[in-house]
This record gives structure tokens, C-alpha cells and sequence, in this order.
């Protein structure tokens, strides 16, 4: 028999024609070029997996959850498609621990992971004409899931310049009676950033003006190691209604272990009234969900683990980030514009100008992992072209050796010859042979004479 599979044209030519990758499938492409007889140790800081790192080892009492619910043999049935009550009911809880109100174990939907929590959410709020609002630099996952879908996107700037805020403007001037939600993530992924309480009412405000449902990926809650506490979006449940997702994932270094979920924090009862609840529900109906002895463990996890580790966590994060944000001042063609205060990632721009064969952030990804054998992101796959996502969630000594690889990278491709350090004395030379005086640093290097970097936006 003829084979006639071939007429239906099965080359993914959708998602590749709208420019969507997964962060996955770009870091893999990008590791192709590592040199094979490069002897040193990958260092990986594309992605925000440090669970095998000692330091960041997940809470005994979460391994001991996971043993205690094999060991019950309570949960090697299947569950229900919303989740088991008794694990919903402890994130209801955990929830409404920093809220004005509480949220019901009905209102929690479990889900194998955020990611198909966002995968829910967009498949149950599309609709025909229907557009959502994402923020940019983002999480790609959310627009390859809406173009899924075919819920048009249009995406929003968050402000380098005044800590990755929400640009409110943009979301006033993108909305209309098409609109149906608007994304925020708090902590920040890829920023770094976090949300202060006034920011977070302000959004909530603006949503309830323009009649648009919000959904707070709250994925890196309470990873929070400078000045701002998080604050859920959920507290402002009670000026429009809020749709949250999250996970075990970050909090507890635990990304394979596959728990997420969706709650409804709507104490106005919007959501159960236009249907959503019950859409998500019989949504879930035909999905996949959490292994059931990783859900049997979740009370546990949720209710003992210690406050230790998690201020634990928090330190070495904190104490990463120091000397991240400090080290990378080292490098002229970078730029940071906000160093960061959550989650586990930030954004650096990146100044091409300033090196020889290196035409955009992609270019300078590849040939990084060709000759120093470290991988990082480039922000062109997060919505910022000639940006650069770097994950710090590392040991400090593995981090400080990437950034100084780094930093040998710049110095082979600088434009400027004889350079040794920005802190100093030199006198550089162009790659025509022409000298830079002592106005070089503040000129061509992107920090000013007394060595601190140059504002965010010189380079725009």
C-alpha cells in the first residue's frame, strides 16, 4: 500500500514560521558546538537546574516524603484528574498563608508541572479572536503554548530601568475587547526581578480597568534574597481575579519530581461564575497528572519542611549573586542594569560593537561554547535580541570560573588590543592599529572613569 503520510507536510513549519523555540532545543544547539578535546569541565548557566549541585540539594524531609509515600502503599492507584484531595488541600493552605483570604482545596488543580499548568490555562482560555498579553523578555513556553492554541499574542515591556517593572502603558495601549489576560511573573524569570506590593496593586488595577483575567506564574515564590519580600498576586484577588501557578520545582530544587498547580484566588467568585473553573476542570479530565505518590508526599513536603533550608537557599543565592553581579562588571561588552533580587536568572545586554567576528547574542552564544566550554542563553530566545539570559544558581567556584572564561572570550574578540583589565592603567589599540588615551574606559568599554558601568541604555 502507498504511503500517503507524506501529503500532510509534518514539519513543525508552524512553530518554526512564528520564531518559537523551547530554551531546551536552543541549548542543545548551542552545545553542539563545543569542542570535543576541550578537556575542562562544561559549565552550564543557560538553565535554572541546579538540583545536582550539593549546595542545593532539596530538604531531607522532602526525601523523606517521597519514601514515606512509596512505602504506604496509599498511592500507586490512580488519582483524581484534579488531584488527590488531601495534597490539594495542603496547597490550598500553604497559599493562603500569605493571603487576606483563603482559598479553597477546590479552588487547586494539580497538574505535572507549571509548564502544563500553563499548557492548561492556555488551552482552556482560547477562544476564537481571543489575544493574551505575555511579558517581554519572558518564558517562552507560555508562546509556544498560546500559538498551540491559536491565542494571539501580544507581548508588553517590562522597564530595565526601573527594575524590570511592568510597563503599564504598553499593556493599556495593547488591550482590546479581544484581550483575555495578561501573564506576570513574579519573581522574575528570565529578570530576576521582583515585584514590590504597590507595583502588584497597580497591575491588579489596571486589569480590572481594562476587564482582563490575571495569571501570576508564581513558579519562584519566595526565592527572594534582596530588598523586597514576595508578595503573591493572590492579594489583590479581591480587585480582579487572579488565576496562580506554581510548582515544588524552584522552592525545593525538585524540577524532575513534576508537581504544579493552578488555584483559582477569586474570593468575588468571577471565575467559578464565567465558567473558567469548570472548563479547567473538565479539561483536566483528559490530561495527564502528577505521579500520585509524588502528590501522596505533598503534605508532607508542604507542611514540614523547615525554614532553615529555605533560608539556606536563599543565602547561597544571595551570596552567588554578589559576586556574579560584581564579576561581570569585569567585562566591558556587558551590561547590567539591575542586579538581581529572586528566582535564579538575569538579564545582561550585550554590546556586539565591542568585538571582532561576533554579529549578535546567537553568534556570541555559539562561539563562547566553541572556545571556553560555557553555555548561556541568548535573549533573543526570551524576547530581547543582543541580551543575554545567565543563570547564577551554581556553586561560587564553578560560577567565578565561567565568568572568568568569559571574560578571556572578550578579551580574544576585543576590538581593542593590549587590553588587560578595566581596572587598569592602559593604553588600548583598535584592531586598524589606532591608540585609545585614557578616555578608552568610558568611550569603548562601557564603564566610566571611575570604573562603574555605564547606565543600561548607552547602548541602545
Amino acid at each position: 500500500m502507498e504511503n500517503k503520510l507524506g501529503k500532510w507536510g509534518f514539519n513543525n513549519g508552524d512553530l518554526k514560521e512564528k520564531s518559537l523555540f523551547s530554551i531546551r532545543s536552543v541549548l542543545e544547539t548551542i552545545m553542539e558546538n563545543l569542542k570535543e578535546d576541550d578537556e575542562r569541565v562544561l559549565i552550564h548557566l543557560g538553565r535554572g537546574d541546579p538540583s545536582s549541585i550539593p549546595c542545593f540539594r532539596t530538604s531531607p524531609v522532602a526525601e523523606d516524603a517521597i519514601f514515606g509515600a512509596v512505602r504506604s502503599a496509599k498511592f500507586n492507584g490512580y488519582a483524581p484528574a484534579v488531584g488527590i484531595y488531601s495534597a490539594r488541600r495542603s496547597v490550598s493552605e500553604y497559599l493562603s498563608h500569605d493571603l487576606p483570604h483563603h482559598v479553597s482545596p477546590d479552588d487547586v488543580f494539580l497538574t505535572p508541572g507549571a509548564n502544563q499548568a500553563i499548557e492548561v490555562v492556555m488551552s482552556v482560555l482560547a477562544r476564537p479572536g481571543a489575544n493574551i498579553l505575555f511579558p517581554k523578555p519572558g518564558y517562552p513556553f507560555y508562546d509556544a503554548r498560546a500559538a498551540c492554541s491559536n491565542l494571539e499574542v501580544r507581548h508588553f515591556d517590562l522597564l530595565p530601568e526601573k527594575g524590570w517593572e511592568v510597563d503599564l502603558k504598553s499593556v493599556e495601549a495593547l488591550v482590546d475587547d479581544h484581550t483575555i489576560a495578561i501573564v506576570i511573573i513574579n519573581p522574575g524569570n528570565p529578570c530576576g526581578n521582583v515585584f514590590t506590593s504597590e507595583h502588584l496593586q497597580e497591575i491588579a488595577e489596571t486589569a480590572k480597568k481594562l476587564g482582563i483575567l490575571v495569571i501570576a506564574d508564581e513558579v519562584y515564590s519566595h526565592l527572594c534574597f534582596g530588598s523586597k519580600p514576595f508578595v503573591p498576586m493572590g492579594v489583590f484577588g479581591s480587585i480582579t481575579p487572579i488565576l496562580t501557578l506554581g510548582s515544588i520545582s524552584k522552592r525545593w530544587i525538585v524540577p524532575g519530581w513534576r508537581l504544579g498547580w493552578i488555584a483559582m484566588v477569586d474570593p468575588s467568585g468571577v471565575l467559578k461564575k464565567s465558567g473558567i473553573a469548570e472548563c479547567l476542570q473538565n479539561y483536566l479530565e483528559y490530561s495527564a497528572n502528577p505521579a500520585t505518590i509524588v502528590q501522596g508526599a505533598v503534605p508532607h513536603i508542604l507542611e514540614k519542611t523547615t525554614k532553615e533550608f529555605f533560608s539556606n537557599i536563599n543565602n547561597v543565592l544571595k551570596e552567588a549573586v554578589d559576586a556574579f553581579y560584581t564579576k561581570v562588571q569585569e567585562i566591558p561588552c556587558f551590561i547590567c542594569p539591575y542586579k538581581p533580587e529572586g528566582a535564579m536568572s538575569m538579564m545582561i545586554k550585550l554590546n556586539p560593537s565591542l568585538l571582532e567576528g561576533i554579529n549578535d547574542d546567537m553568534d556570541f552564544c555559539a562561539k563562547l561554547a566553541h572556545e571556553e566550554s560555557v553555555i548561556i542563553l541568548p535573549g533573543v530566545i526570551v524576547g530581547l535580541k543582543n541580551w543575554l539570559r545567565l543563570t547564577f544558581a551554581m556553586e561560587p567556584a564553578i560560577l567565578e570560573e565561567g565568568l572568568d572564561r568569559i571574560k578571556a572570550f572578550y578579551l580574544r574578540h576585543s576590538k581593542v588590543k593590549g587590553f588587560k583589565d578595566i581596572s587598569d592603567g592602559y593604553d588600548g589599540y583598535t584592531s586598524d592599529g589606532n591608540q585609545y588615551g585614557d578616555n578608552f574606559r568610558e568611550e569603548e568599554a562601557g564603564v566610566c572613569q571611575s570604573g562603574k558601568p555605564k547606565t543600561w541604555d548607552t547602548w541602545s
